[in-house]
């Protein structure tokens, strides 16, 4: 539970980073990722600032983004007439799930308007350090996912809807979202359903029956594009386990001044290992571990963290899979606690007070404990209010497993020296041993790769060589794509140009 150590390891990248903020800030620019372009390909890499986009204050405006049913029907109605300026290509809907009977698929012509059903939007990944189960999909398999239902991502408006409306679907719907965008579907070609489709038959929601199909659109097996052909590099939208630990202050505090606001999505009893519980004080004899997942080896926070539930954010905390007014989620980010004492709370586990959560130019870390119920977050956050947002795709899942701690059967998770040590970077509470996986078996998921490896970053390095393979040679030889901090995909490395061309 050390609140004082910090890691050292790879101090090259973070003086490398460092100067590429200061010249940056030169330049007039504020976000820390360092935004650039490849000359060869004419590829943005964007920051975090740029990938989010904000809402307007009614939804009803939106033309991307966060969109009502009143949007989405005006378009699947009249497509050709209807689609929002800039889109050549046809209006995809991905559904996590089916609606209700009665209202299954929204209704598509098949032709111009197509209406599918998709949940699969995370893979078992490695970064080099550990393998988690529930990363962003990898270059070929979002590849996979667009030719099998005939998308082209630089062409389609695609929509990301829950199906039958719940908090669940939601998480999902995110992730879809997310998914999209990190792989450089630009922000007018993809949005968010806002409400189920239960929602959108309803009164209030305005659908009739004849706005629904009890089928999805036949599936195509028909190439129409690549991730490969976008021009964007969204991968900061990415918070790598090095991305974080980089950014936690030596305390567990709730620190205003450094740029970072650290937002974790879980409930206030895995927050607090069982300190405090979403309903108020535990009773008497609570066991601590009833909130452990997947066979953590403890349970808490990183230091530094707010903690406001994913849950608060939804309309009757997802019953419809509608989020709340933009007002409304900007009071919690401004530090307000709502008329159920809901609010963002630090490690002392008490309500931060309002001015003292987000800060204007803070860069928001999101995460919960395998990266699902953040992306609901992540929409608040990046799709709504518009600010620089990253998500932890490893989570707590990830980071709770790198414990020097010893697993079920007696083996250390990580050794003492492993600079991959979070615990030491927590506030948390062993689990009991029988319940701790062995984390560092390749037959557990996650396990433990490499204990001593020098970076975090595997798993973005190679999607960034996937969408480069066919990027054109520039004359110095490079092929295009260099990373935080300088790393490559291929060729030599050139210090990168913060100011862009």
């Amino acid at each position: 539970m050390s609140r004082s150590w910090r890691r050292d390891g790879g101090a090259g990248r973070l003086v490398a980073a460092s100067m590429g903020i200061a010249m940056l800030a030169a330049c007039g620019g504020e976000d820390r990722s360092g935004a650039e372009t490849t000359p060869a390909a004419s590829r943005i890499v964007n920051t975090p600032a740029q990938i989010a986009q904000e809402s307007a204050d009614d939804y009803d405006d939106n033309r991307s983004g966060l969109i009502t049913g009143k949007t989405l029907k005006r378009w699947k109605d009249n497509w050709l007439q209807e689609r929002p300026a800039g889109i050549k290509g046809n209006l995809v809907i991905f559904q996590i799930g089916k609606g209700p009977a009665g209202a299954e698929f929204i209704k598509a012509d098949h032709e111009t308007v197509f209406s599918y059903q998709e949940n699969a939007w995370q893979e078992e990944r490695s970064n080099g350090v550990i393998k988690t189960p529930g990363m962003v999909l990898s270059g070929a398999q979002i590849d996979a996912l667009l030719r099998r239902y005939g998308v082209n991502p630089s062409e389609d408006l695609i929509v990301c809807a829950p199906g039958t409306g719940s908090a669940s679907n939601a998480m999902i719907q995110g992730r879809c979202w997310y998914t999209l965008r990190y792989w450089g579907v630009a922000a007018d070609h993809l949005a968010v359903l806002n409400g189920g489709n239960q929602y959108l038959a309803s009164s209030e929601g305005g659908w009739s029956a004849a706005d629904f199909s009890t089928d999805a659109s036949p599936v195509t097996n028909k190439y129409a594009g690549s991730v490969r052909d976008l021009k964007e590099d969204n991968t900061a939208l990415q918070a790598t386990l090095e991305d974080v630990i980089n950014v936690l202050p030596l305390e567990d505090g709730n620190r205003s001044t450094d740029g970072i606001f650290l937002w974790d999505a879980r409930s206030l009893d895995q927050f607090s290992a069982g300190e405090l519980l979403e309903s108020g004080a535990p009773p008497e004899g609570y066991n601590y571990t009833s909130s452990f997942q997947n066979g953590g080896s403890r349970q808490g926070h990183p230091r530094g963290a707010l903690q406001l539930q994913y849950t608060n954010v939804l309309v009757n905390g997802g019953a419809d899979g509608r989020y709340k007014s933009k007002a409304e989620i900007k009071a919690y980010l401004d530090g307000e606690v709502d008329a159920a004492g809901k609010g963002f709370r630090d490690g002392t586990l008490q309500p931060v007070g309002s001015g003292n959560a987000y800060q204007p130019g803070d860069v928001v870390y999101t995460y919960c404990e395998t990266a699902v119920r953040a992306a609901i977050t992540t929409v608040a956050s990046a799709v709504i209010l518009g600010h620089p947002t990253r998500l932890y795709d490893g989570s707590m899942i990830e980071w709770n497993s790198l414990s020097y701690i010893a697993d079920k059967n007696g083996n250390f998770i990580l050794p003492a020296k492993s600079v991959w040590r979070t615990d030491v970077l927590s506030f948390f509470k062993p689990g009991v041993q029988a319940q701790i996986a062995p984390r560092n078996d390749a037959s557990a998921t996650p396990y433990v790769v490499d204990a001593s490896a020098e970076h975090a970053d595997e798993a973005i390095l190679a999607d960034k060589a996937y969408a480069r393979a066919n990027d054109p040679v520039d004359d110095g030889g490079t092929t295009g794509g260099t990373t935080t901090g300088g790393s490559t995909t291929g060729g030599t490395t050139a210090p990168p140009n913060p100011c862009g061309g």
